[in-house]
């Protein structure tokens, strides 16, 4: 019963997720997204589209690690991508809260989570490289379906989305390419070098 007690404390814990606001809208451009939301979404995506992982993944494991990945935020907050100076600070806010989080949880299931959590951070498996291309192309696909409202807002520059979203292409090329072409091209203008790619 100990163990149990301590993954239902867990799981209430993480329903907070629900409540940590992002900075992408939904498609329809009436509200941001939740953290909760961006993590399904990213599990869907995992699902539905591995065919496009640059090498082979075991989908089981990206989703996994896009499920765990943001629950960190649940302390720390949600840093947005294009925020300078939250970023500075951004990984000792996230070990912070991942380790009081994580430790809520037996020990066996505590390491799994440290060690899901550590590698999308790392970005260097097969698995991990797909995870975050996929952490990546979603709020940029939200940002095209809701009119780039969430780079308008924060006056986001093409040399910004390209810096941070080349990687990518370490995990899936044809997504960045789609992305790129479908999804950035068309909401920054049409000044865009398109050896960028």
């Amino acid at each position: 019963m100990e163990r149990l007690l301590a993954q239902m404390e867990f799981i209430a814990e993480v329903d907070k997720l629900k409540t940590i606001g992002r900075q992408s809208y939904i498609t329809n451009g009436e509200r941001k997204e939740n953290d909760a939301e961006h993590s399904w979404h990213l599990a869907l995506m995992a699902v539905f589209l591995s065919e496009y992982a640059k090498e082979d993944v075991d989908v089981l494991q990206v989703i996994s690690m896009v499920l765990v990945h943001d629950l960190v935020e649940i302390d720390a907050g949600d840093t947005y991508a294009y925020d300078t100076e939250g970023n500075k600070t951004k990984r000792a806010r996230e070990e912070a809260a991942a380790k009081r989080i994580f430790g809520l949880l037996p020990e066996d299931q505590e390491k799994k989570l440290w060690d899901l959590w550590e590698e999308f951070e790392a970005n260097e498996t097969p698995e991990a490289n797909f995870a975050n291309a996929l952490d990546r192309i979603q709020p940029i696909m939200l940002n095209h379906k809701s009119g780039g409202k969430a780079w308008a807002e924060h006056g986001v520059e093409l040399s910004q989305i390209l810096s941070r979203n080349v990687n990518i292409q370490k995990g899936a090329p044809k997504l960045w390419g789609y992305a790129y072409e479908n999804y950035i091209k068309p909401n920054v203008g049409t000044a865009i070098d398109d050896n960028a790619q």
